[in-house]
Parts: structure tokens; C-alpha cells; sequence
């Protein structure tokens, strides 16, 4: 295969994954007006349905301006040769394949995010804020950006230098040791987010003593499931949207409630919230992705390492000089269509684990207060009542509100 083919299949693949994700957006949109299912009157007046509405089609739109542009922008670095010129800046900086890499990425990295934030900025302080979602201030909104890139410099870097090094002093080997590498550091991140990663962005306070923790250890001793590490993190600071997870595993275990979630539910329906979390890590769905990611994870270093010493690669992005960091640029884009199939089997799985926590929650506490809780999350997010059934199975990790209903109430 010649790199004039190889780089128009790689052109190929990006217009096809845009035309295929606005036709599935196009599809869904058409659903935004839809009545209200009967089993979902409750969730909606007419009033706050019209809002839903609205607040959907706004992000339609802005979504279709966003993607518009970004493919747009996309097309143009690959025709004007601007992996050679990012890669010609690098190589200005050191002759070390390492540092090379790095400068390579971090360049593109950082173009990429001042580009996107007048599109965040705007999606955050114009959207959000008009239909009562956003608290965050700006300078919130600047400082969680400079802690990004912090964050993504340390520890995307770091894996990205580790993968070299390997790579360097072990040739084609590389992969096996890189896939030892991400497992052990994707398990010490699921144990460890909570304590390190979101001190950094949120405050995280013990829940206090009263009704509310008693009524949540009382279910935990019932199930046999410790709950004693339970926080409150201040989500409020950002948005009115409600949320709740368990992170961590082991003695590292932890629940963490927003507090816009114990505004906005009731103590019943915040347990049952947690019973059907505590069914995650009961039916093992917790581990299962874990296990599945890092099986992921190793098959694509596999595939990439069948590959990455092929000079084509390079030469595809118009690039002169091959190198790893561009052969893993190309691979990347080739290997994105794999990425798009594994990523619906792994939603599938989601939503059937999704199904399965439900049902503990009911078999464990009660249906009526998950049922409630999931119609008041629904409403206070503005969600999607009635979305397609083609988006849903593409791009949904969850059922939708009225198939959860129909399970718990079967």
C-alpha cells in the first residue's frame, strides 16, 4: 500500500465517523418533540417539558457547529502537512526520541485545547448558564483548565515516556511491558482517584452524623456491604446537576455524594441511589470493566506493535523522518474504527449491568424510591425522555429512563 492510500483511508475514516455521528445526532433530534411516554407524565409539566425541549435543541445545534468546525479544522492539519511542521518544531527542541514525543504531543495538545475553549466557554457560561445549570465562575472555569493540563502533562506524559523508554531499549517487545505498566497504574487509579486526583479539583468533606449516614450504614450492614467511608463533595461549585459513586476497592473504598444529590432526593431515595451502586460492586461489574479495559488496552499494544515500525506510517501524515510518536498517530486513527466496535460491546454490557444494579436495589430495598430518584435526576438534568433508539445503542451506557421504569416495575 502506497502512504497517498494509506492517507486517504485514514481521510476516510474521519468523514465517515462524522457523517455517521450527525446522522445519528439528525435521527435523535427528530425525537426532541415527541409526547411525554404515559409512565413519564410525572416527570414533566408542560412548562418544564417545553424547557427539556428547548435546552436539547440548543445543544443540538451548538453540537453540530462544534463538530462542524473541529472536523473542518481537522481536514485542514492533515492537508497542509501539519504533522511535519508540529514534528519539525519538536525536533528544534532535542534529538531525543523521548523528548521529541512529548514536545510533539504536548504542542498538539495544547493547540487543540485553546482552540476548543471559546466553544467550552461558551457551552458553560452561555447554555449552561441560560438554562439554570451552571455555577461555575470563571475563574473556576481557567484554573480547572490549567490543573489539566497540569495533570494531563504528568500523567499522560509520563505513561507516554515509560511506553518509549520501553520501546527504545526493548524493540518489539514493547507492548508487554507497557501493558504491565498501564494495568498496574489503571489499578492504582481506580484505588486512588478519590485521595489524589479530585482534592485538585473538588472538596470532599466526611458526610455528617445523623439520619442520613445512620439510614445508609443500616443498609450497608443489611446487605453485608461496609459503608463507612462516605463524603460530600461540593459539586454545587460547578453545576446544579446531581450525581453519586463509589471509588476505590478493598480498604480504599469510598462513597461519594454530591450535594446537590442530598439537596434534590429524598434520604429514602438517596439510599436506594446507593443500593443500586452497592449492586455494582456486589454483581462484580466493577472489576469486569477493569479487567476488560486492561484486556483492551493490551490486544491494541499488540496490534500496535505489529505496526509501529512500519515507515508507511509516517510517511501517510507527510511526515519525513518516522518515528514512534507519528507511527502512533496513524495507528491511532487506522485502529478507530476497532475502538468504535469494542466501545459499543462495552456499552452493551453497561447497559445490561445497569439492568442488574437496578434489580439488587429492588430485590434489597425497595423499586418506588429508585423509580422517584431516577425521575427527579431525570428532570433536574433536563434529560432526554424519548431519545432514539439507534443513538441510545450507540452511544448510551445506560438505558433510558422509561426502560429502566418498565424493568423495576416487571
Amino acid at each position: 500500500m502506497s502512504p497517498t492510500i494509506l492517507f486517504y483511508t485514514i481521510i476516510g475514516i474521519l468523514v465517515a465517523s462524522f457523517i455517521i455521528d450527525k446522522v445519528l445526532d439528525a435521527l435523535n433530534a427528530k425525537h426532541y418533540s415527541d409526547a411525554i411516554p404515559d409512565k413519564l407524565e410525572d416527570v414533566f409539566d408542560e412548562t418544564e417539558y417545553r424547557k427539556s425541549q428547548a435546552y436539547k435543541k440548543t445543544n443540538y445545534r451548538f453540537g453540530l457547529v462544534t463538530s462542524t468546525f473541529s472536523i473542518a479544522v481537522t481536514l485542514a492539519f492533515f492537508f497542509l502537512d501539519g504533522f511535519e511542521i508540529v514534528d519539525t518544531m519538536a525536533r528544534g527542541f532535542s534529538n531525543h526520541p523521548i523528548v521529541v514525543a512529548l514536545t510533539f504531543f504536548g504542542i498538539i495538545m495544547f493547540a487543540s485545547d485553546i482552540i476548543s475553549t471559546p466553544f467550552s466557554y461558551y457551552r458553560t457560561f452561555v447554555i449552561e448558564e441560560k438554562f439554570g445549570f451552571n455555577k461555575t465562575t470563571q475563574k473556576t472555569f481557567f484554573l480547572d483548565k490549567v490543573k489539566g493540563w497540569f495533570i494531563s502533562a504528568l500523567l499522560g506524559g509520563g505513561i507516554l515516556a515509560l511506553i518509549i523508554g520501553f520501546y527504545q531499549y526493548t524493540g518489539k517487545d514493547f507492548w508487554v511491558y507497557a501493558w504491565v505498566a498501564i494495568a498496574v497504574f489503571t489499578i492504582f487509579m481506580n484505588m486512588f482517584y478519590a485521595k489524589l486526583i479530585v482534592p485538585l479539583f473538588n472538596k470532599q468533606t466526611p458526610l455528617e452524623e445523623g439520619s442520613l449516614k445512620n439510614a445508609i450504614e443500616d443498609y450497608g450492614k443489611k446487605v453485608g456491604f461496609q459503608l463507612e467511608n462516605i463524603f460530600v463533595i461540593d459539586g454545587s461549585k460547578r453545576s446544579t446537576k446531581a450525581n453519586a459513586y463509589f471509588s476505590g476497592f478493598g480498604t480504599q473504598k469510598r462513597v461519594t455524594l454530591y450535594d446537590t444529590l442530598i439537596n434534590d432526593l429524598s434520604e429514602e431515595e438517596i439510599v436506594a441511589v446507593l443500593a443500586h451502586e452497592v449492586g455494582h460492586f456486589k454483581k462484580k461489574h466493577i472489576i469486569f470493566n477493569m479487567v476488560a479495559s486492561i484486556l483492551l488496552t493490551g490486544l491494541t499494544l499488540f496490534l500496535l506493535s505489529l505496526f509501529i515500525n512500519t515507515p508507511l506510517l509516517s510517511q501517510a501524515l507527510g511526515v519525513t523522518i518516522p518515528s514512534f510518536h507519528i507511527g502512533l498517530v496513524a495507528f491511532g486513527l487506522l485502529y478507530s474504527p476497532i475502538s468504535e466496535v469494542t466501545g459499543l460491546i462495552m456499552n452493551y454490557f453497561s447497559r445490561m449491568f445497569e439492568y442488574q444494579a437496578d434489580d439488587y436495589a429492588k430485590v434489597t430495598y425497595a423499586a418506588d424510591p429508585l423509580i422517584s430518584s431516577l425521575k427527579k435526576l431525570s428532570k433536574n438534568s433536563l434529560s432526554n425522555l424519548t431519545p432514539h433508539p439507534a443513538y441510545v445503542f450507540s452511544h448510551y451506557s445506560h438505558p433510558t429512563l422509561l426502560q429502566r421504569i418498565n424493568k423495576l416495575k416487571a
